[in-house]
């Protein structure tokens, strides 16, 4: 959500910034929308001014026994009582009304996001890891993975497409990955560990941002809850309507979930394999902070999610998203994009974003700086640490071997009962 007084103050830059996001100029609308809605407010206030007025001079008139001027006044409060409600409700409108038009603009990029409009815009920060050199053709994970247990036809036959049913060493490997990777942003990172509902009411996914205007990329059961699409949502709602502690700051949250996303957004993309699910595990990492510590808890949260592939040692690229491909709710976003030899290609495994105020102004998520009587909006912050089911992917096409096997990463083996590779099923 954005600030109508910093629109107020500087509409200009506001729309500079709406354009970076190639979105048309909304400042001038939105300021004649907040001007009648402040106008209304105003002959309200002054309405109920009056009234108050009136009824108090109501006694004093009739104390002097002047009834003419008391039945006047009487006549004007009358009257009064029948307009201010209108007024009331109509001030109550155009604020729903306002906050709707700042509740479905993107957050402003900062100064160094690049300009772009999509993916390839973007611009490579850094490279981590040489990509292994194979003495055969390297397959996808979609290739390797029916004859280790990754059972995409049982899945589809149950749920649907886009649903996968793992077995025995696959589930294993999978269960390893999420334990892994939970225990090193706990144990080693410093985020404190949470198990959250799945189940969110209107005001959680509208507090991070995914409605009202992404409503189609989200599962909604029949009471009206919806299932998250990401930890995201259960852990920076934490703080919803909160003044919290300074003394507490910064909050290092981290959680391991099942994620839901309808990817209506995604019809087409990656429907082979295990990449692109309607239901998968991730391992989610969210920050809340002062605002003077958002840019070091951003770096500090990258190198959380860093560390899971570098202890895997999967060879990935850190990548800076360009205006055109950040999510809505990010003014900052680096994405983790891991190296699969089976495509010849980086693929996003991590996204990691600031986010400002943006989301703690529509969860109205505060705290008091030191030495301040006035609250101030907190900065939060998100990112994966990792998805689960695309570091599988990762571990199974790096990681493979010319007989169809698959390697357990060193770094796993503590998680993996002792078991040294997967091996094919007869």
């Amino acid at each position: 959500m954005h600030d109508i007084r910093q629109i107020r103050e500087n509409p200009e830059a506001f729309d500079a910034g709406l354009k970076r996001r190639s979105v048309e100029p909304q400042a001038q609308a939105i300021l004649a929308l907040d001007e009648q809605r402040r106008a209304v407010a105003t002959r309200a206030q002054e309405g109920q001014s009056r009234r108050n007025e009136a009824s108090k001079a109501i006694g004093k008139a009739m104390g002097q026994g002047d009834t003419a001027t008391a039945d006047a006044l009487k006549a004007e409060v009358a009257q009064l009582k029948e307009t201010l409600p209108a007024l009331e409700a109509e001030e109550k409108e155009l604020t729903v009304k306002l906050n709707d038009v700042l509740a479905g603009l993107p957050n402003i990029p900062v100064d160094d996001v690049p300009e772009g409009e999509d993916e390839n815009d973007n611009v490579e920060v850094a490279k981590w890891g040489t990509p292994g050199d194979y003495a055969f053709s390297p397959k996808e994970h979609a290739d390797i993975g029916p004859a280790l247990g990754l059972d995409f036809e049982t899945g589809a036959k149950i749920s649907g497409a886009r649903f996968t049913f793992l077995k025995g060493q696959m589930a294993r490997l999978h269960r390893a990955l999420a334990q892994f990777m939970l225990d090193t942003q706990t144990a080693t990172n410093g985020f404190m560990e949470c198990n959250v509902p799945l189940l969110v009411k209107d005001e959680a996914v509208y507090g991070t941002g995914q409605l009202p205007k992404f409503a189609e990329d989200l599962f909604q059961t029949t009471d009206g809850r919806w299932m998250i699409p990401t930890a995201e949502v259960s852990l920076t709602n934490y703080v919803q309507n909160e003044i919290v502690d300074n003394a507490a700051l910064p909050l290092r949250m981290t959680a391991l979930t099942p994620c839901f996303r309808s990817e209506a957004g995604a019809a087409g993309r990656d429907t082979r394999g295990f990449i692109r699910q309607h239901q998968f595990e991730k391992v989610e990492l969210v920050t809340v902070c002062r605002p003077e510590e958002s840019e070091a808890e951003h770096e500090k949260m990258v190198a959380a999610a860093e560390s899971i592939l570098q202890a895997l040692e999967l060879p990935y690229r850190k990548v800076l998203l360009c205006t055109g491909d950040m999510g809505a709710t990010a003014r900052k976003t680096f994405d983790l994009e891991v190296w699969l030899p089976g495509q010849q290609a980086y693929r996003e495994i991590s996204s990691i974003s600031n986010c400002g105020p943006f989301q703690a102004r529509r969860m109205n998520a505060r705290y008091k700086p030191e030495g301040s009587k006035k609250t101030e909006f907190l900065h939060t912050l998100n990112g994966s640490g990792l998805a689960v089911g695309r570091t599988l992917v990762a571990v199974l096409e790096n990681y493979q071997q010319e007989d169809g096997s698959v390697l357990v990463p060193e770094a796993l083996k503590p998680w993996m009962g002792g078991l040294e590779k997967l091996v094919p099923q007869g």
